[in-house]
């Protein structure tokens, strides 16, 4: 009964009014979303914010790619997901990103990047962090055209023991096929071809769109255009972000004062 409670019923007693209430959740915490296809640039915002803000880095695709390399049952139904093109269902999602919440430590708060993706992970997500006394602060959609994606990822090379990438187009390595500091070679992952990102692109926009629609009810939604250069999205990410800081102060300013 409980889980019921906890999994089905709640969910749908989650209101804007509970939603932004200053005494249920916690206002020390700064917790974002990203939403956007694979190669439009979540990572690189993500780690450019979790060192500016310290906040922690919450990477789907390296839990999963985690799970992959265990070799757990988990993980190889994962990997056969990823290899037909599909997104990974909700129950695996659900598993793997509510421990690394629970056990990450955020104190400053977390970015999410590459999780809600389906509206049912949208209203999981927020039913969780609502028993947590929680929420979701500012959610950025990564807007980009699908052939500048397809450029991307498939030029996308790696360097696996250091995480190092390079592009063959954008951002190649010195030396063809050779990572710049140990002279090892670099490998392409095996979901990064046209036909595979083409798939997943078309599932990402057919289950991922509600999501984008999800956040904008709240009022904490942002569009970026993250066909621009690195560092502008940056520079666009950070004011939204003071944003929310000053608003979210002259609201506990304006409490006290009323105490």
């Amino acid at each position: 009964v409980c889980w019921i409670i906890e999994r089905r019923v709640l969910p749908l007693f989650v209101d804007l009014c509970s939603y932004h209430s200053q005494e249920m959740f916690n206002s020390n915490k700064l917790n974002v979303v990203f939403i956007g296809p694979p190669g439009s640039g979540k990572g690189t915002q993500a780690m450019n914010l979790k060192k500016d803000r310290t906040m922690c880095h919450l990477a789907t695709g390296d839990m999963l790619r985690a799970a992959i390399e265990s070799g757990s049952p988990l993980g190889q139904k994962v990997k056969g997901v990823l290899e037909r093109g599909e997104l990974v269902a909700d129950e695996i999602m659900v598993d793997l990103i509510e421990d690394a919440i629970a056990d990450s430590g955020c104190r400053d708060g977390f970015i999410l990047d590459g999780f809600p993706r389906t509206l049912n992970q949208a209203e999981k997500l927020e039913a969780m962090l609502v028993r947590d006394k929680q929420q979701i602060h500012q959610a950025f959609e990564f807007a980009i055209d699908d052939e500048l994606l397809v450029r991307r990822i498939t030029g996308r090379r790696i360097h696996p023991s250091s995480g190092r990438v390079y592009h063959t187009e954008f951002h190649p390595p010195k030396q063809e096929g050779k990572d710049d500091v140990t002279g090892e070679p670099l490998i392409q992952r095996s979901d990064d071809n046209e036909q595979t990102l083409r798939k997943r692109l078309d599932t990402y926009h057919k289950q991922t769109a509600p999501v984008v629609g999800f956040y904008e009810k709240r009022g904490i939604l942002t569009t970026l255009d993250a066909s621009q250069k690195s560092g502008s999205v940056t520079d666009v990410i950070n004011k939204v972000i003071d944003r929310v800081y000053s608003r979210r102060n002259q609201k506990e300013q304006s409490q006290n004062k009323t105490k």
